[in-house]
């Protein structure tokens, strides 16, 4: 089983004694599909950790999307879990994409100022796994940042993280995926995975800015990097992934044996695919968008049922429901 106190870390320490381990990221907030996974993960002790993450325009300091700051996000699932016995000591939560980004509209020293502010609630509040990523360009900035503007962003919040911690074990993860997270917003039909020269070109501005506020000691927390394995998904297409287009990529990992990929948007990937994903080095899958459409297709199968066993007279409309709302 993969220990609760650092997945990450026995994750890690697994694969290098050679088992091909991996483990989901549940990054979702809808209740329901949080309460399926705590469900699933109560009727498996053997499971190991539930793993579960908020991004930053979901759950912020000021509440986010979904009007929760990241305590109380963690008291919604924790909730949820005393219900199903799921004890609280069984789930990790991480903070994905903390950054600038939700506010880069801004001028970069206003919206790197909210950014403190964004990493520091979520490390106040228990969050043990979080994601650097400081690579979207604010107001005024030249579009792409490079890697030392990126590396240097990402140890400023992490100087911040270190505090809050007050001395508590944080696994990192740094670096990004493109196109944007939580599915492209264009039509697609192919990706390119990323460059290994890219890869090691961030892994290397990262380890340099660490060091430059004095925090060399943290890389070794330093447990993933995000890169694009060649999978994403719009709203009409999925790219599968594949893994002859890696080979060269995870020779990356060669360099870095304390870390592993973290793969995001793996949504509606197949079995096997998501199998290859784990096998080729990304550790970390983190699905969200996926598990709403498989509530959804879900709940419009039980308004089906119901119309076979209703027939004609009065029914609940529920996909009538879904749709309004």
């Amino acid at each position: 089983m993969i220990t609760p106190a650092d997945p990450l870390a026995a994750l890690v320490a697994r694969r290098r004694a050679g088992e091909l381990l991996g483990i989901t990221s549940v990054c979702s907030a809808h209740p329901l599909v949080l309460e399926a996974a705590v469900r699933a993960a109560a009727a498996d002790p053997q499971a190991g950790p539930l793993l579960v993450e908020a991004t930053s325009n979901q759950v912020d300091q000021s509440g986010g999307y979904t009007g929760m700051r990241p305590a109380e996000f963690r008291s919604s699932v924790e909730a949820i879990a005393a219900r199903h016995g799921l004890g609280a000591d069984r789930i990790v939560f991480g903070g994905d994409h903390l950054g600038p980004q939700r506010w880069r509209e801004r001028p970069a020293e206003e919206a790197m100022a909210l950014a403190e502010e964004l990493v520091d609630a979520y490390v106040a509040a228990g969050y043990t796994k979080i994601h650097l990523d400081c690579s979207e360009p604010c107001a005024g900035d030249p579009a792409p940042l490079d890697d030392a503007t990126v590396s240097a962003r990402a140890a400023r919040l992490l100087s911040v993280a270190e505090r809050a911690a007050g001395g508590a074990a944080i696994s990192y993860i740094v670096g990004t995926e493109v196109p944007t997270p939580g599915g492209a917003r264009h039509a697609i039909d192919a990706l390119t995975p990323t460059d290994p020269a890219a890869a090691r070109a961030t892994i290397a501005a990262h380890r340099d800015a660490f060091a430059a506020v004095g925090l060399s000691a943290v890389w070794p927390r330093v447990r993933g990097l995000v890169v694009q394995p060649g999978v994403e998904f719009d709203e009409w297409n999925v790219v599968d992934y594949d893994p002859s287009r890696t080979a060269a990529l995870q020779q990356v990992l060669d360099d870095v044996p304390d870390m592993v990929f973290e793969a995001h948007s793996t949504d509606y990937q197949t079995q096997d695919a998501l199998a290859a994903l784990v096998r080729d080095g990304w550790a970390v899958l983190k699905v969200g968008p996926g598990l709403t459409f498989a509530l959804r297709e879900a709940l419009l199968s039980l308004e089906a049922i119901e119309a076979e066993l209703v027939g004609p007279r009065p029914r609940s409309g529920l996909g009538e429901v879904l749709d309004r709302r």
